[in-house]
């Protein structure tokens, strides 16, 4: 629910009890210490309005440059043993003073009061949107509006034109696998919400790669999905939804968007759920041939060989279990192992999620910390890159972030772990060079992440 005042009545007493007072920080000041390395910026909103959505009476979108994020509610999400280290390797440290920033002050009242009574030099800047209309240092990512926020998605379920939105018809869709009776997730699901079965882009065992084009477009005609109308997708197992992303992208649909997080997200934030079936009106033409953009795909490990040879990198985020040739991380495949020269991308857990890339409220991490640790391994913008998983679902996250980034050059190796160990391609194991597991920097004390990395 959205906060309320007892917040800054929270940050108040803790000052009261608290030897470290809050003071404030004026705009000349901050803009002064941008670069002073003994300041850590710290942007406490959601991740749309980091990433580039404005806020409100705000000119312009994004964050203040060189901000980190940390939100409040990730607090009683980390584990009290694990705080430290987990701020540390956000740059965070009690050696440092923390520059918190935030257009809501009851959420900036929060996060500065957690802060300060966990012995950190915290100060406040309470005039961000004064400071973003003033066109002083501001950063997004080129492609922000892939990823929504709840209130973006109410105000559009509501009639409204937000930000980024500049057609006349949309569609929401839950994502899950199976068909309405098999859909546990669809059983509460947000007001006006379809069903989408992923095995309507998927084909069958025992590579469960894109269907074939034909049949992908009969299924999206049937549900009413075309190239010209706006797509949000959100799923209860997010991997899921940007799963969907990736193939409605392939196929040509010009508007995809994702609700950042899940059902609970949206609760979360105060609006309403239903348990009605909702019933698409079906389309007779698609409005281009499928696929419309062929090239974020790469099918088979044949093709996935080849391009190697020439240059690509295949980025791993299978579990380093997986990774390594100790796991081979889903019942129906049979090796271990990894592609020759397979570089691992970070992960999660388990075959099931890829925590690293989300935030301890199950929403995307900030796509400025992965792209520090692809650098650690090697990978940069500008190079060939192809994501695999064991059957395509997890290595749907990492590229969904090179898009929000604007990278090019990008794209999923579809058939993955699964397909590879099918032929006499060449196969790595154990650790490749000696390396030491990279560190994710992301350990909350607990993985919240559950669910399939296929059929859920």
């Amino acid at each position: 629910m959205k906060r309320t005042a007892l917040f800054a009545i929270f940050s108040l007493f803790l000052t009261a009890c608290n030897d470290n007072i809050i003071k404030k920080i004026d705009t000349t000041e901050l803009l002064a210490n941008l670069d002073n390395p003994d300041y850590v910026i710290i942007d406490s909103r959601n991740d749309s309005l980091y990433n580039g959505f404005k806020d409100k009476h705000a000119s312009r979108g994004g964050h203040i440059k060189g901000a980190i994020q940390f939100r409040c509610n990730w607090f009683e999400r980390i584990e009290a043993d694990k705080f430290d280290s987990f701020a540390e390797a956000k740059g965070i440290s009690k050696q440092k003073t923390l520059v918190i920033y935030d257009s809501n002050p009851d959420e900036l009242a929060c996060i500065s009061a957690e802060f300060n009574a966990k012995g950190y030099k915290v100060r406040t800047f309470g005039d961000f949107i004064s400071y973003a209309n003033a066109g002083y240092p501001l950063d997004s990512f080129p492609h922000f509006q892939y990823s929504v926020s709840p209130e973006w998605l109410y105000a559009l379920m509501q009639g409204e034109r937000p930000e980024t939105y500049h057609n006349n018809q949309f569609m929401l869709f839950e994502v899950s696998w199976g068909s309405l009776e098999k859909a546990k997730a669809y059983t509460q699901h947000i007001v006006g919400a379809y069903h989408f079965d992923t095995d309507w882009v998927e084909g069958e065992a025992p590579v469960y790669n894109l269907a074939e084009p034909q049949k992908i477009e009969q299924n999206l005609l049937q549900h009413g999905i075309t190239k010209d109308k706006t797509i949000v997708l959100y799923s209860d197992n997010p991997l899921a939804a940007y799963r969907v992303f990736w193939a409605l992208k392939w196929a040509g649909v010009e508007d995809v968007r994702v609700l950042n997080g899940n059902l609970a997200t949206w609760m979360d934030a105060g609006f309403p759920t239903e348990t009605k079936v909702n019933l698409p009106q079906p389309e007779t033409a698609f409005g281009t041939t499928i696929p419309a953009n062929p090239q974020i795909n790469i099918s088979q490990p044949e093709q996935a060989y080849a391009r190697q040879q020439q240059g690509l990198k295949l980025i791993s985020t299978r579990a380093w279990e997986e990774f390594i040739g100790e796991a081979s991380g889903d019942e129906h495949i049979q090796a271990t192992g990894e592609p020759q020269g397979a570089i691992w991308g970070f992960s999660g857990s388990a075959p099931s999620n890829v925590a690293d890339f989300y935030d301890p409220d199950d929403t995307l991490r900030n796509p400025k910390e992965i792209v520090a640790l692809w650098q650690s391994q090697h990978i940069q913008q500008g190079d060939q890159l192809a994501f695999y998983c064991g059957t395509g679902w997890r290595a749907s996250v990492p590229w969904f972030m090179t898009q929000l980034l604007g990278w090019q050059n990008t794209a999923v190796y579809d058939g993955g772990w699964n397909a590879w160990q099918m032929t006499k391609l060449p196969v790595q194991k154990g650790v490749p060079n000696g390396i030491v597991k990279p560190d994710a920097k992301n350990d909350a004390g607990r993985m919240l992440k559950k669910g399939n990395s296929c059929r859920s």
